[in-house]
């Protein structure tokens, strides 16, 4: 590496240092015994510094003694060498790797000295070892990028003739050495390891703007992985700096840099974060195989994982910053080679519900179920989709398998371990569902299905858990809510009741089997209360409040148990406490606003309402102007985020009123019917964050209402029209706006219309009966009423009205008793509807 001084070198020591370049050991070898027998003398005496060959002997000695664990002699040698003051100039390939790795190794070294005696010499060691590494990595790159020119200027043109299903021909290229691997993966760990992050994520931009080598492709996708993990956790915090729009220095001894003046500079964590792992998936992708052929499964699996790593860290990014829809576009692309591998089609389907849709996400979701056969959380997050999102209730729940209870699961168990073989089931009407049997069913759904329903999930968790004992209570939970919806949805009072008892043994199955699982107690007492079990749902609610007192759903339904017995102060303050963890909580908000109404009059309640809508403006506005993911809001409680009445026309609300579901397909497409013949335009954005404003208008309204200020009724009205004006909400509006001018027609016609579009809709019919009684229609009326407590037989509204019909009728008998009714029905009737509580699953 340097110059000799004597006469210079002989024909001999050329040929040795040629034939090291070539990396032909054995000549060398050779001409070495040669050497030795015309000049014995030792090359790290004076004879060799004299002959400029004793700073390679002492590089190769360290590297020697590092090998054999002598680490304190082999930095004696790179301190003879005088390696810590080696100036730069340009190197033979040969010699450029000889000095990489000695910086390497004397760090290395270092590393596994012993810790300094004092804060300067820990300080000094420190800066020695940074130094040492950084030198390395920059030396490695470079080596690397010069041995690859070399090779491609020496290697014969071939052509790919092989197809896309296997994996391409291996490039003729040279490793980097576990030596000088090892050093770059150090470098900015030594960083991290002395608390200096930022210094750490300066050292993996330095080696990712290096030039591409072959021989690096697998390091540089490890870095990519290692830097946006740093850059995620925040450990550079404060400190971070946007990369610069500029080259490192040049240098001798640097690698060359990819320069261009239409390069993209991220201009902070986020932008570099996305676009660390956008280029590592592109290599991910690119080293995928998609063969599946027996020789090829180890480079397959290798490729698998490091996309999986991509993938992970990808979805962590892209969730934190709302950029789900890129997800799922690199999601996508990797189920071309994640064939039979269950976690990535998994994240496929979060994303695809995550950016709604939801369809495309239950096909996925069938595939993990088939990929993780004896998985219950997969069925059971199938049948939270169905549930929320796809209004699959009644086909989600097995009307022929009854609840398991703690005995029969014990007796069902023992009968597995006993059986030999499964009893195969018919059909449906031949099936036995008592205990005896129970197993054989459960077990013969998959093969024989009993229903032709094309989703059970609920029950198949069910199945599943009974083999695994996992996740057994909460698959009861997952049938008794889909019982619970079906019953909300259901129109005949028998069949609604039935429905409802089989919801309920199925609550309590689940709280047997998980007694400190909240969720079980906040259906069981939510079922409880519609039945008219109060003080029974109330010990559940408080047993559930206890487990966790901050969820919000709880605390709602808590307070519409307290309204239930009467006790409007103590529930206002309850839900005042619950709005200062929850200020962004508009189902609080609007109960809230329900009791001061009661409580306080309509000055108090006005406030609340105004509120409603700034805080409306601040989570909403951004997704209704820019379409921001929901994600992008900032809050604890979005998941809960559905405001009602008695009820919400919008399917994506998740109001437990299933019923719905037609009314808002009959308004979907009388608006789009008023979009194609007339000026409107449905808003922009998503449509449940404008259907919560239409919902805090019409509470304005009834607000007004109740003040007597009629022209500020109609301005609510308008403001909801403007927005949504074929929901039979604001018909109904109208109908009471009309009726407190007593302008009976007018009213007529508006609650006719809002019953046309939701038959199922209550407080309608009970207007509507009113208005025919006066009208002087009582017949009508008595119908009509008669219909809506079909729907809710314990609403008192219905009752009481019910009750003044007929006796104007003349049935004064009937009347007493319907009056009777309504007051037996108030006494438990809480401010609002117990269904109007969120379907939650956390």
């Amino acid at each position: 590496m340097t110059g000799r001084v004597k006469s210079g070198p002989t024909r001999i020591e050329v040929e040795i240092e040629k034939n090291r370049e070539e990396s032909n050991w054995i000549k060398v070898i050779e001409l070495a015994e040669q050497l030795k027998e015309k000049s014995p003398e030792s090359v790290i005496t004076e004879a060799g510094i004299k002959a400029g060959v004793a700073m390679d002997a002492h590089l190769l000695l360290g590297k020697l003694q590092y090998a054999c664990g002598l680490y304190s002699e082999a930095l004696k040698h790179f301190k003879l060498a005088d390696l810590q003051n080696l100036s730069e100039k340009k190197l033979p390939l040969r010699s450029l790797r000889i000095v990489a790795e000695s910086y390497a190794i004397k760090g290395l070294c270092l590393q596994k000295e012993g810790a300094a005696t004092s804060k300067f010499k820990k300080a000094e060691k420190e800066e020695e070892l940074a130094k040492c590494f950084d030198l390395a990595s920059d030396l490695s790159l470079l080596y690397m990028q010069k041995l690859e020119k070399e090779l491609s200027s020496n290697a014969p043109v071939v052509y790919n003739t092989t197809g896309s299903h296997s994996p391409q021909p291996p490039i003729v290229q040279k490793a980097l050495g576990e030596v000088l691997e090892q050093a770059l993966q150090t470098s900015p760990a030594i960083f991290l390891q002395h608390n200096k992050p930022e210094k750490a994520l300066e050292r993996y931009r330095n080696s990712l703007c290096a030039i591409e080598s072959q021989g690096l492709h697998s390091i540089r996708l490890k870095f990519m992985c290692q830097m946006a993990e740093l850059l995620l956790q925040g450990l550079v915090g404060e400190k971070y700096k946007p990369p610069l729009n500029s080259t490192p220095k040049s240098s001798v001894w640097k690698p060359k840099y990819y320069a261009s003046l239409n390069q993209f500079i991220p201009r902070n964590e986020c932008e570099e974060t996305i676009l660390l792992l956008l280029v590592a998936e592109s290599m991910a992708v690119r080293n995928a195989v998609l063969s599946q052929s027996p020789e090829f499964k180890d480079i397959r699996l290798s490729a698998y994982q490091d996309a999986t790593t991509v993938y992970d860290l990808l979805t962590v990014a892209t969730v934190r910053w709302g950029q789900i829809a890129l997800l799922q576009e690199s999601l996508e692309r990797s189920m071309k080679f994640s064939f039979e591998e269950p976690h990535l089609w998994k994240q496929h389907a979060l994303s695809l519900i995550s950016i709604n849709k939801y369809d495309h996400a239950l096909s996925v979701l069938k595939e993990v179920i088939r990929l993780e056969p004896d998985n219950p959380s997969n069925c059971l997050l199938a049948a939270k989709l169905c549930y929320e999102h796809l209004n699959l209730a009644k086909e989600e729940t097995h009307p022929d398998l009854p609840p398991l209870n703690q005995g029969t699961i014990r007796k069902i168990e023992a009968q597995y371990r006993e059986m030999g073989h499964v009893r195969k089931v018919p059909s449906k009407r031949q099936a036995v569902v008592d205990d005896d049997t129970k197993l054989n069913l459960l077990l013969a759904l998959e093969e024989n299905p009993i229903t032709p329903a094309r989703t059970k999930f609920s029950m198949e968790a069910r199945e599943k858990a009974l083999t695994s004992s996992a996740l057994l209570g909460r698959s009861h939970l997952y049938i008794g809510i889909g019982y619970h919806l079906q019953a909300e949805a259901c129109q005949l009072k028998k069949e609604k009741e039935e429905l409802r008892c089989r919801a309920l043994d199925n609550f309590r199955s689940a709280v047997e089997l998980e007694p400190n699982d909240h969720m079980c107690r906040y259906y069981l007492s939510l079922t409880l209360a519609i039945m008219g079990h109060i003080t029974e749902a109330q010990q559940h609610i408080k047993i559930g409040l206890n487990l966790h007192p901050e969820h919000s759903s709880i605390l709602h339904l808590l307070v519409l148990l307290l309204t239930a017995e009467r006790q409007h102060k103590y529930a206002l303050a309850v839900v005042e406490n619950a709005l200062e963890e929850y200020p962004d909580c508009l189902n609080l908000m609007y109960v809230k606003a329900y009791l001061e109404l009661h409580e306080r009059g309509g000055e108090h309640v006005l406030i609340t309402a105004k509120q409603m809508l700034e805080l409306w403006k601040n989570l909403y506005e951004g997704q209704t102007v820019s379409d921001m993911p929901e994600c992008d809001r900032k809050s604890d409680t979005r998941s809960v985020f559905q405001l009602y009445t008695s009820e919400m026309s919008d399917k994506d609300s998740s109001s437990l009123q299933l019923h719905n579901t037609a009314a808002s397909r009959v308004e979907q497409a009388l608006s789009e019917v008023a979009s194609s013949m007339s000026s409107f335009n449905p808003r922009p954005g998503p449509q449940r964050a404008w259907m919560l404003q239409v919902e805090i208008w019409l509470l304005l309204a009834e607000i007004y209402l109740a003040l007597d200020q009629p022209s500020d009724v109609q301005m609510c009205i308008q403001e909801a029209t403007q927005i949504y004006p074929l929901s039979h909400h604001i018909m109904h509006m109208k109908g009471l706006y009309h009726m407190h001018k007593q302008e009976w027609p007018e009213a007529k016609l508006c609650f006719q219309n809002a019953v046309a579009i939701n038959p199922q809709h209550v407080k309608s019919l009970q207007q509507l009966g009113l208005v025919y009684h006066y009208l002087g229609l009582q017949g009508l009326a008595e119908t009509t009423l008669r219909e809506a407590a079909k729907i809710e037989p314990k609403n008192h509204i219905t009752w009481y009205n019910l009750g003044k019909v007929l006796e104007a009728l003349g049935e004064y008998e009937k009347a007493s008793n319907a009056m009777a009714t309504a007051l037996m029905e108030e006494k438990n009737n809480p401010i609002l509807p117990f269904n109007s509580v969120p379907l939650c699953f956390e």
